[in-house]
């Protein structure tokens, strides 16, 4: 098999992944104030579009906006204190460049795995692996 060949069969086999940045979007949070707590009510939706567990998205933003949040009966993140839809994105945003977009392809196409008690980034589009 020559070169041409292999290339060929090569380029037959990989994922189709053009186009596919473009798919995914971060939606915007809709935040509403009950008192000192800011509800995040599309925050099931928005973990479904990141495909990332509750927990691991909740601790980030508690983290990166130093507050303490919970997740009451119907799904909503409820975080102590008053946020902004500018803040709660650009944290989202955050969170996406650093735990859902892969650092080789900018695709978000990638699972979180845990090697010895390390994060990675497991890019499913380009096969790359990356600590967070």
């Amino acid at each position: 098999m020559d070169y041409e060949e292999q290339l060929d069969r090569a380029m037959d086999q990989k994922p189709d992944i053009a186009g596919s940045e473009s798919r995914f979007e971060v939606p915007d949070p809709e935040l509403r104030e009950e008192g000192n707590v800011t509800v995040y009510e599309n925050f099931q939706s928005t973990l479904s579009d990141l495909g990332r567990e509750e927990d691991h998205v909740l601790k980030f933003l508690q983290n990166e906006l130093g507050t303490s949040a919970s997740i009451d009966e119907s799904g909503r993140a409820r975080l102590t204190g008053e946020f902004s839809q500018r803040r709660m994105s650009d944290t989202l945003d955050e969170y996406v460049e650093t735990y859902v977009k892969c650092p080789e392809c900018g695709l978000p196409d990638t699972n979180l795995e845990t090697v010895e008690g390390a994060e990675r980034l497991h890019c499913e589009a380009c096969g790359a692996r990356s600590s967070v």
